[in-house]
Parts: structure tokens; C-alpha cells; sequence
């Protein structure tokens, strides 16, 4: 396992090193796989009739946020430049697309615009690190914003994201502001799960979703920000990814691949798993700073499942590799059995840390699941 260790820590070295390569959402001058999107809030904006709330919904890592600040730029710049028509005049443009060099883009990408103001979660005074929530101190300040008048004579922009991580307090702060919204404001809320939101929330905006990315747009964007990767190891990426870039990138940062082959031998042994590999391989996911390695695994391991149990479903066993082989023991044991422990083994993980339960402790129950349900 050391050798496994020095292996990761290079990984982790080579991540580190294409992540500044990432540019922020606020700093992002491209979007790709969207267009439908862009062209509806194209057309809401030539019609002159913009809602105050927006809700870009979709997957985590596909674009919603880049999305929102491109629209919010957009919508700056226009205020910003009368010669183009004024806000509803005749020469509405084509495109949201903004030029880095742009004024506009430079003070929004440095968090320097008047007129737009972004809520995200805060940091917990008393614990000294970013909270798991968006509560209502860190909504507190939207409606005096959104009262003010705008400093370049647009709009005010507020951006939340991620809406789904607001509490019930900062969703109820939120909900006021939507029910009586100022003149001249735009609420853009970014949301990966918009079934957690108030309906109220969600029946005063107007919805923009969008779909996960093909794979030629993401093996495009993998290339792009990670050059550094095999063709294999991007194929497998793609595969992984489900349509998110963001997951595919975090997944290239944080050893993903290396923790799904691992996971991967492990479930090919079933229904024996050899006892020394899983204790290893819970101790590497659980060790005290494996943080990334845990989250990981616990994105992979239900997915991981829900795919076999999926392709178990369509063609039983047809196919090669290791998961068709975990396909095949599936529709051998039954689906409904193996639905049942995907379901155990993802709220095994989801109570993992809101309860603060042995991570090595739950990688075992999870794989002693699996192995009761293999025999």
C-alpha cells in the first residue's frame, strides 16, 4: 500500500498542477453543450418581459454556473453600452458571449461589479471553515442590495449558488424577496437538486434546464483543461462523468480512477471478497486527511451499482469487463435483491458524516452488503 500511497500523492501533484487551469464559473468565457439555453434567455431578453427570478437547473458540473455569470455579464454589459440599442432596443445581440478584455467581464471575474452580488456558503466564525449550508446571515444582505439603485442604470444581479444548499431560513429570506421583487432586479438562482427547493421558490421562477453534456463535449473539455491524461484513462473519465465535466475533472483531481479500478477489483471477487484487500482498501478511503478519497467512493460506489444494476436490467449478460461481470452476477441473484442493498448502501453513505460514523466502518458494511447478497 505505500507504493499505492506515493502513487496517489502524484496524482494528487499532477491535479493540483492542470486545476489552475480551471477557470472559475465568474471567470469562465466558455460554455459549451448549451446553446438551447443561451437562445431562451436570449429571446426572454429581446422580449423585454425578463422574470426577476431565474432557476438554472441540471447536474452537478455541467455549466449552471458558468451560465448564470455569462447571462449576468451580459445583461451588465448591456446597461453599459446605450450605443447598442438600449436595453430593449432594435440591435439586441446574438450571443451571451462576452470578451475577457471586456470591462464588464474583468469586474465581474475579480468580484468587482456594483450591480452583481454572489451568495454562496459562508464561513462558520466559531469552526473557522466553510459551513455545509447557506443560511440566512449569508442571505441578509440581497434585499438591501436589490433596493439599491443600480450604480451603471441596468440591473441588480444576485447570484445564489448552490440554491439547494440554502436552509429554511435563508429559503424562506429568498422566497420574501421573490414574492415582492424590486424594479429592475434579477434573482438567478443555480440549483443541482431543485426538488429541495420551497415549490414556492420554484413556482416564482422561471426555469432554465439544463441537460448533461455529450460525451464529445466532455472528452472536448477533457482535453482541454487535462492534456496530461492517457487516452484510457479519458475514455474513462467519460464513462464515469455521466455528462458533468466538473465530476470528470474532480474526478481526474481527487485519484478517481485509481480508487474505481480499485473498487472495481473489489466487487469482480464477489460473492468472496478477500478480507486483507478490503481492509486495505478502507483504510486508504478512510485514513484521517482522506477526505477527497471518502467523498469519492461514496459518489462511486452507489453509481458504480446503479450502472450494473441498470445494464443487468437491459441485456443480463451480455458484454466484457468487470462490470459487466458484476452485471451478470445481478441478473443471476435478482434485481429487485440488488435494488434494494444500492439503496442501503447509498443512505450507508449519505448518514456517514451527518452522524459522524466510522468512514472505515461504513466502506465494510457497504461491501459486507454486497457480499450477503452475492451468496
Amino acid at each position: 500500500m505505500a507504493e499505492d500511497d506515493d502513487d496517489l500523492e502524484a496524482d494528487e501533484e499532477r491535479g493540483d498542477a492542470a486545476e489552475a487551469a480551471v477557470p472559475a464559473p465568474r471567470e469562465n468565457s466558455n460554455l459549451s453543450g448549451h446553446e438551447p439555453a443561451e437562445k431562451e434567455l436570449l429571446s426572454a431578453f429581446a422580449s423585454g418581459r425578463l422574470p426577476h427570478g431565474l432557476l438554472i437547473t441540471g447536474a452537478h458540473g455541467i455549466g449552471k454556473a458558468t451560465l448564470a455569470f455569462r447571462f449576468a455579464r451580459f445583461l451588465l454589459s448591456q446597461s453599459a453600452e446605450p450605443s447598442a440599442g438600449g436595453l430593449f432596443g432594435p440591435a439586441v445581440p446574438n450571443s451571451l458571449t462576452l470578451p475577457p478584455e471586456h470591462p464588464v467581464f474583468r469586474r465581474v471575474a475579480s468580484s468587482g461589479h456594483a450591480d452583481l452580488l454572489t451568495v454562496e456558503r459562508g464561513i462558520d466564525p466559531k469552526r473557522k471553515r466553510e459551513r455545509t449550508e447557506i443560511v440566512v446571515e449569508d442571505t441578509r444582505a440581497i434585499a438591501a442590495f436589490l433596493r439599491l439603485t443600480p450604480a451603471e442604470g441596468g440591473w441588480r444581479i444576485v447570484i445564489v449558488d448552490t440554491a439547494d444548499e440554502m436552509n429554511r431560513n435563508a429559503a424562506n429570506a429568498v422566497l420574501k424577496i421573490l414574492e415582492e421583487p424590486p424594479d429592475r432586479a434579477i434573482l438567478i438562482l443555480v440549483s443541482d437538486n431543485p426538488g429541495r427547493l420551497l415549490p414556492t421558490i420554484r413556482s416564482r421562477c422561471r426555469r432554465v434546464a439544463l441537460r448533461p453534456l455529450s460525451d464529445t463535449v466532455v472528452a472536448e473539455l477533457i482535453g482541454r483543461y487535462r492534456p496530461d491524461l492517457s487516452v484510457s484513462d479519458r475514455a474513462a473519465l467519460i464513462e464515469l462523468a455521466e455528462g458533468s465535466i466538473g465530476h470528470a475533472l474532480e474526478l481526474a483531481e481527487q485519484n478517481g480512477l485509481r480508487l474505481h479500478r480499485q473498487l472495481i477489483e473489489l466487487l469482480g471477487t464477489l460473492p468472496e471478497i478477500n478480507g486483507a484487500a478490503l481492509h486495505e482498501f478502507a483504510d486508504t478511503v478512510a485514513r484521517w486527511g482522506a477526505d477527497d478519497a471518502f467523498r469519492v467512493i461514496a459518489e462511486l460506489m452507489p453509481a458504480t451499482l446503479a450502472r450494473a444494476i441498470a445494464r443487468a436490467a437491459r441485456s443480463g449478460s451480455a458484454g466484457e469487463g468487470r462490470e459487466a461481470a458484476l452485471a451478470r452476477l445481478m441478473a443471476r441473484r435478482g434485481l429487485d435483491r440488488w435494488v434494494e442493498v444500492w439503496e442501503k448502501i447509498a443512505d450507508l453513505f449519505a448518514q456517514a458524516d451527518a452522524v459522524n460514523l466510522d468512514r472505515k466502518q461504513v466502506v465494510l458494511n457497504a461491501f459486507f452488503a454486497l457480499e450477503e447478497a452475492a451468496r
